[in-house]
């Protein structure tokens, strides 16, 4: 775990947070670490291994509850002690299945009462960590008393008094805690919601800036902090909570509801880009807004037909109406480029997917994993089309960006070297 170059500090007011030990360059890797704990997501479950998370589509599931997937014997056999209570509630409750979060704070609790030491509590444990319970509103507290009430029946097996249980697991404040400190572990194209993760650990500490200087991405289950510009021996270590895409005043309430306070940096007080976000006409962005909730991670190729075929009927009724800078629109170009590619239509999905460059660069300027990873998924879609001059210019770019938030060693990047170096030998042929 690299974290020399960080410091816990508390002012305040404010509270604790994390800060440099020494001057940092851009893409520095500052913390690498694992999380507490770390569930796949329903939509994900059997897609990808429940211990290493790599996706595989020979996949052996657990012989007593049926639920859990894995990539083999090893997998299983590291899994097995985070597994191993949890296995017997998912039995007792089938057919039924627990929501992601009552899964996750089940796993939390079977840590806890095992008194499981994890590395990424190092600055910060799970007892420290704060949970806003006092600071939440009515709605959202009766909302995880629910959850509550959900995880004693979901544990009922292996904890039949909850009252017997030591003071520090209580299963309300477990939720409020992981309601304001939990990561969504993404996949290797920054695809959200791929698998749900608490990290328990000094990540936690991270302050919100909507103008971040560091970034986390996921290696697999762990958790990478980079720097992605210049900052100063003593200077606070940010990243952003909620998507940048987002509004202003949705940012702000987001960021209210699940972390209670009100962000009032330069960004949101000139509400950066808000005409850009919403351009075009209001009823056509909200119908695309509508259509882009309602899409759900598709499993088959009859529904991402099904997904495309809405998406193509709305691009082509708001042509003109809406132009692919709004927000809504951007969402729905990239849903449309994801569907083509798993349906193989790879021209179509280049139509779509050169669409978003634009607007990606102008939402995610500067050293943006986001960003890096959409130039390298059109790069792609490029080398495929054999337009190897533009594909070579669009993997360089993301390239440059790339080294500096996920670094040289991270997996994605070396797909992407070697499609670099596979589009400069074309050219070479050519």
């Amino acid at each position: 775990m690299e974290s020399a170059a960080l410091e816990r500090f508390h002012s305040p007011g404010k509270g604790s947070g994390l800060r440099s030990r020494r001057r940092v360059r851009p893409g520095e890797l500052l913390y690498r670490g694992v999380p507490f704990a770390y569930v796949v997501s329903k939509e994900q479950l059997g897609s990808v291994c429940e211990r290493c998370l790599r996706r595989n589509v020979n996949l052996h599931r657990c012989s007593q509850c049926k639920v859990a997937k894995y990539c083999g014997r090893s997998c299983q056999k590291e899994a097995w002690l985070d597994h191993k209570q949890e296995c017997r509630c998912l039995k007792s409750i089938e057919p039924n299945f627990p929501p992601d979060s009552v899964r996750l704070a089940g796993r939390i609790v079977f840590k806890l009462l095992r008194q499981s030491v994890c590395p990424s509590e190092r600055l910060y444990s799970f007892s420290d960590l704060q949970s806003n319970a006092e600071q939440l509103s009515e709605e959202m507290k009766d909302g995880l008393r629910h959850l509550a009430q959900t995880l004693q029946l979901y544990l009922k097996t292996e904890i039949q008094d909850e009252s017997q249980l030591p003071p520090a697991i209580d299963f309300f404040q477990i939720f409020t805690k992981v309601t304001c400190n939990c990561f969504t572990i993404s996949n290797g194209e920054m695809q959200d919601g791929s698998w749900k993760a608490h990290q328990s650990s000094s990540m936690s500490l991270l302050n919100h800036s909507c103008d971040p200087n560091c970034v986390i991405v996921f290696e697999g289950y762990q958790l990478l902090l980079h720097s992605v510009r210049e900052i100063q021996t003593g200077e606070e270590l940010t990243i952003s909570y909620v998507e940048s895409l987002v509004p202003t005043r949705e940012r702000q309430k987001q960021l209210l509801r699940q972390y209670c306070f009100e962000c009032d940096c330069l960004l949101c007080q000139n509400q950066e880009k808000d005409a850009e976000k919403l351009a075009g006409e209001e009823h056509a962005w909200k119908e695309v807004k509508d259509a882009v909730n309602e899409v759900r991670y598709p499993k088959s190729k009859e529904e991402w037909k099904h997904v495309l075929a809405r998406c193509q009927t709305l691009l082509s009724s708001n042509e003109g109406h809406l132009p692919d800078t709004n927000i809504y629109q951007l969402k729905m170009l990239d849903c449309a480029m994801d569907a083509c590619i798993n349906l193989e239509s790879w021209e179509e999905a280049l139509h779509y997917g050169s669409r978003t460059l634009e607007p990606y660069r102008l939402y995610y300027p500067g050293f943006h994993p986001l960003r890096a990873v959409q130039l390298m998924r059109v790069g792609k879609l490029q080398y495929s089309q054999g337009m190897f001059p533009q594909a070579l210019e669009t993997l360089k770019q993301a390239y440059n960006i790339m080294k500096v938030t996920h670094g040289t060693d991270h997996s994605l990047m070396k797909v992407l070297m070697e499609l670099k170096e596979e589009c400069e030998a074309m050219m070479r042929l050519q």
